[in-house]
């Protein structure tokens, strides 16, 4: 691992003065977000299609599959949920398939802060946390007074976890400290409480642009970085999650600072959650290979999954009306 960074650097045209403290305490040099390295498309995208010519085996896809179900966020964000639904999908969480002994659980149940007590409640004390979207979520247009409040309400229901939209208006205006200040300002609002931060990759254009805002994000103070709010398309592809795999990686060389990886929407099979679950490992390794550093924004895809083990366990596949929709 590189030696951490001692570096003084001015960062005087940053709002917030906590750099320090948002980055683990540790001194850490923010770069100047301008000159972020530039992303080859062509090998990106070609080292991104290998992974999917990955053979694998019997026993590892059996422990692959149950990997992946680990760490799947339920996920429910629709201006119809109510209080039942929620707690439908929470009985899902901690009943996937009575009928196959010894399944993990999912990581989290992902809600509109209005429904995180109804979900705090009906999870009890199963483990699986609770993770409370916030910041004007899909959008992520509104003044960073009401971003706070919906964060500050979120986390006051009981939140594990804060999903968070970036600005990407203001992204794409060039305005990065801007973007900067905004997510080191809702980090501080969460404290110890873990944060996602969305990318919305589908709207920001290029690789490049997925690479500055990947480190935008990360040294803001970013627990994890996430692809996509699941609400446009494209949502999550394997090679924009390998450049933020690879700027997770390269953050981590620089600073010893781990972040999290989560990339949502448009992941329903389970042969395509092994394939990003090979493209970690090789550019990761082993100790992100859990639900505390990597997560899957799906739920569609729990019931393929689950479908797959049946198959694997019984030697044929169940009809998906075995299993719930929610």
């Amino acid at each position: 691992m590189a030696e951490k960074i001692n570096k003084e650097k001015d960062c005087s045209t940053f709002g917030l003065r906590k750099i320090n403290m948002i980055a683990d305490k540790k001194n850490i040099a923010i770069p100047d977000f301008r000159h972020t390295a530039p992303v080859d498309q062509v090998g990106v995208e070609e080292r991104a299609s290998r992974f999917t010519k990955r053979s694998i085996k019997k026993e590892t896809k059996l422990n692959g599959l149950l990997l992946a179900l680990n760490m799947i966020d339920l996920t429910t964000l629709e201006g119809k949920d109510s209080d039942g639904k929620v707690k439908q999908l929470c009985y899902k969480a901690m009943h996937l398939h009575d009928a196959y002994p010894g399944l993990p659980t999912v990581a989290a149940i992902c809600v509109y802060p209005s429904m995180v007590k109804v979900a705090k409640a009906a999870l009890g004390d199963s483990g699986i946390k609770v993770a409370a979207v916030a910041t004007a979520f899909p959008s992520g247009q509104s003044s960073r007074a009401v971003k706070l409040s919906d964060t500050r309400f979120a986390l006051a229901n009981g939140a594990d976890e804060i999903d968070m939209v970036i600005s990407r208006g203001k992204f794409l205006q060039g305005e990065y400290n801007y973007v900067f200040d905004e997510i080191a300002a809702i980090k501080d609002a969460c404290g110890d409480t873990r944060l996602k931060v969305i990318l919305e990759t589908g709207e920001l254009g290029t690789y490049d642009k997925v690479r500055k805002a990947s480190e935008i994000a990360m040294y803001a103070g970013a627990d994890f970085i996430k692809t996509s709010t699941g609400k446009i398309s494209p949502a999550a592809t394997m090679p924009v999650t390998l450049v933020m795999l690879e700027a997770i990686r390269d953050f981590y060389y620089a600073t010893g600072k781990r972040i999290a990886m989560k990339p949502a929407g448009g992941i329903s099979k389970s042969k395509l959650a092994l394939y990003y679950l090979v493209m970690l490992n090789e550019v990761l390794g082993e100790a992100w290979m859990n639900n505390h550093w990597f997560r899957f924004g799906a739920s569609s895809l729990a019931n393929d999954i689950l479908m797959q083990l049946e198959k694997e366990r019984t030697g044929v596949y169940q009809s998906p009306n075995y299993f719930s929709i929610d």
